[in-house]
């Protein structure tokens, strides 16, 4: 099976998307397929031994719609000079209509040559001229319309379409009766309700628009973060070039102030990189022979050569968003009450419209006056807020969850997070950083903690030992300039002796004490770093004992915090780690955990999620590890870290591009947000056609109580815009 994205054109509402939707589910070769309304395309799972993308387009066209072949980039439908120009000339030409048809009614001055008592002719030919104007301008939706008609998915634009016809072909039958002297036919002319119809569904396609590029623009910053050229290294001279023109293996060149053109690895030189559009890190990251770059990060202050490793759409920006639009064609499950509805509802919609015209005539009432009612009907109903409820929010959410850090997969995460009773937390790499920091300092002289580092670190830049990283990575990570060292020695099993301005300085374990003959003095200290679960690092400057230096795998920031939220809410918190009990317990107690469970093996941490699960929990795990990965799919929510390998980030359904663990907050956040924003959609939806239809029919009549086709589609319009206003409050 192959899985493509196709970008289609045409959809207006959700009965397009879901006729399109059933229609391409129906045929042979396609294993699965789901159109998303808001970002006008639709994800197909098929099997490429019996179809081509031209099958494909070729579906898409039978039912009623455009594929503009695969979908490559997030469009802004950024409306063009000629678009608005347009949209203002119509705007005039309505407002003329307007006041020709209806201006006479409340007593404004006519114009002589157009008063329908004194000039019934050329005011019947002015309302019929300037109606074919607006016929060619809604002519998307009479086509979309028909098609959809032909096809049996009737939607929107079909209810539109035959209210306008119904409409233009009542006037056009009083038309021809006007110009056959019959001038009193004049009043029952109802040219303007067709084209004042089409103009407030134009008006409210237009604001919709605008209204769903601003809930893409998040995802489109990523696209937009990497650079359009690159500065390729060719037999040592430089050479500018494309990013098509970049190939694996190439070598490519960073000056400071410039971007990283693709995902690779430094072959040569030194620099910092600000990569807080990917991580949230603010601070700039160092980066040395052998480590890795990501496409679109800011060098900082150095000349590095790197290595290009993933192009295209095999970067990590493209992988994100890639991801964001995959989760934007999943449908969460609340989805499916609108969908369900949407599906019979124009079908139904039509029935009553025709039903109502029947009734009307059988009453006895005008055959214009069942018309207006039958067009009434048909454009109130159009269920275009309906369609918004959901996806709107969805892809607003989705947005929100991107520009915080949150890489969400499949849309159910967004109703499946505000669910959530029980959190499991691996520790190596998730609780912790999983790499030695310096975790606590006690110092015993007059100097203060960054000089006493400052000397440390400038030894230790000298030593390959594991632990010489995490004072290499203090001075960098606070901008501390390193000093010069002099007759430094490397003592095997003890520490680093050096000298620096005629100070002789020791840096190593207790047992540098003894072979130097220093009394220890700072064993009761030695012993609380330890419990702690700290290497102890002694710095000694000139036989003086300075300070005890802690090294650990030092909590994430946050951690805690996040474990205190959750607790207030209720939600349980469980430490799963392979670790021994008691570093285990350690960090747990430190974050305010009470429920450990170590020593556990991969599958045993998939064993005891789905033993948690046959108790009815709902799990939420983060992990970061290959060891992990069974995990993280068998949880309801898998949540990889940034810093996760691979596996643990394709076995995940969230993954978190930022280093906080309050990323998870947020997800819940935002989910709980998004599922009352859309019952909320939902709710004012049906309530507003629930509402309308019964006064559409006339129900309402004998209390004096009517709307004709132009109040109708002025308040479907408003109804779409209350739910898309809403839908971007999730943003606050």
């Amino acid at each position: 099976m192959k899985k493509i994205i196709l970008s289609i054109d045409g959809m207006t509402c959700s009965a397009c998307s879901n006729g399109l939707e059933k229609y391409l589910n129906k045929q042979k070769g396609i294993n699965s397929a789901s159109v998303n309304l808001v970002m006008a395309n639709a994800s197909i799972e098929y099997d490429e031994k019996v179809l081509n993308i031209d099958d494909l387009n070729e579906f898409v066209k039978q039912a009623g719609f455009i594929s503009l072949g695969e979908y490559k980039d997030i469009k802004l439908e950024n409306k063009s000079k000629k678009e608005k120009v347009k949209f203002i000339i119509f705007t005039i030409l309505a407002i003329l209509l307007m006041y020709i048809s209806m201006g006479h009614m409340i007593k404004l001055p006519t114009i002589p040559f157009l008063d329908p008592h004194t000039n019934p002719i050329n005011y019947t030919v002015s309302l019929a001229i300037l109606t074919v104007c607006f016929l060619w301008y809604g002519l998307d939706i009479l086509k979309n319309g028909y098609k959809n008609l032909i096809h049996l998915t009737p939607n929107m634009d079909t209810l539109v379409g035959i209210g306008v016809l119904a409409s233009l072909g009542y006037s056009i039958y009083n038309m021809i009766l006007v110009f056959m002297g019959n001038s009193h036919q004049v009043m029952n002319l109802y040219f303007e309700s067709a084209a004042i119809v089409i103009y407030f569904i134009k008006l409210g396609r237009y604001i919709d628009g605008i209204s769903k590029d601003k809930t893409k623009e998040a995802i489109k910053k990523l696209v937009q973060v990497t650079p359009e050229f690159a500065i390729l290294k060719v037999e040592n001279e430089e050479k500018r070039v494309t990013l098509d023109q970049v190939n694996k293996g190439d070598i490519l060149i960073a000056k400071p102030g410039e971007k990283i053109a693709v995902d690779g690895e430094v072959t040569f030189g030194k620099t910092h990189l600000d990569e807080s559009f990917i991580t949230g890190e603010s601070k700039p990251v160092v980066k040395n022979v052998g480590d890795k770059v990501i496409a679109g990060s800011i060098n900082y202050d150095g000349y590095i050569e790197y290595k290009a490793e993933k192009i295209g759409k095999e970067s990590t920006i493209s992988e994100i968003v890639r991801l964001v639009i995959e989760a934007s064609n999943t449908k969460v499950p609340i989805a499916k009450i609108a969908d369900k509805v949407s599906g019979i509802f124009v079908p139904l919609v039509i029935l009553i419209a025709v039903i109502t015209l029947i009734v009307y005539l059988i009453l006895g009432q005008t055959v214009e006056s069942a018309i207006i009612t039958f067009v009434t009907v048909l454009v109130v109903a159009c269920p275009c807020s309906l369609g918004l409820a959901t996806p709107l929010a969805v892809v607003v959410a989705e947005g929100l969850c991107a520009s915080k850090g949150i890489v969400i997969k499949k849309s159910e995460i967004l109703e499946k997070a505000q669910k959530i009773d029980t959190v499991i937390l691996d520790k190596t790499g998730t609780l912790t950083y999983g790499k030695l920091k310096i975790a606590e300092v006690i110092n015993y002289s007059d100097l203060d903690k960054d000089k006493v580092l400052q000397i440390a670190g400038s030894v230790e830049l000298k030593s390959t030992h594991p632990i010489a990283k995490a004072f290499t990575d203090y001075l960098t990570d606070n901008k501390i300039e390193k000093l010069d060292i002099q007759e430094f020695e490397n003592l095997a099993g003890l520490g680093l002796k050096a000298n620096i301005v005629n100070d002789e300085i020791l840096i190593g374990n207790a047992k540098i004490l003894e072979k130097y003959g220093i009394e220890n003095t700072h064993k009761a200290d030695e012993e609380k770093l330890s419990k702690s679960g700290n290497s102890i690092v002694y710095f000694v400057k000139n036989k003086e004992v300075v300070a005890l230096i802690g090294i650990n795998d030092i909590l994430r920031e946050n951690a805690k915090e996040v474990i205190s939220i959750l607790d207030k809410r209720g939600i349980e918190t469980i430490m799963l780690t392979g670790d021994n009990e008691n570093t285990a317990q350690n960090i747990a107690q430190s974050v305010g955990i009470s429920k450990v469970i170590a020593n556990v093996m991969p599958s045993g941490k998939a064993d005891t999620i789905k033993k948690l699960k046959a108790e009815g929990k709902n799990i939420l795990m983060c992990g970061d590890g290959i060891n992990d990965s069974v995990a993280l799919t068998a949880s309801d929510i898998g949540v990889s870290v940034n810093n996760a390998t691979d596996i643990a980030m394709d076995s995940s359904d969230v993954i978190l591009t930022r280093n906080d663990l309050m990323c998870i907050i947020d997800l819940m956040n935002i989910s709980k947000k998004t599922i009352t924003n859309i019952k909320q959609n939902l709710f004012w939806a049906f309530f507003y056609n629930s509402l309308m239809i019964p006064i559409a029919i006339g129900v309402l009549k004998p209390f004096g109580i009517a709307i004709t086709p132009m109040i109708a589609s002025l308040a479907m319009i408003l109804s779409s815009i209350t739910v898309i206003l809403n839908a971007l409050r999730i943003r606050r």
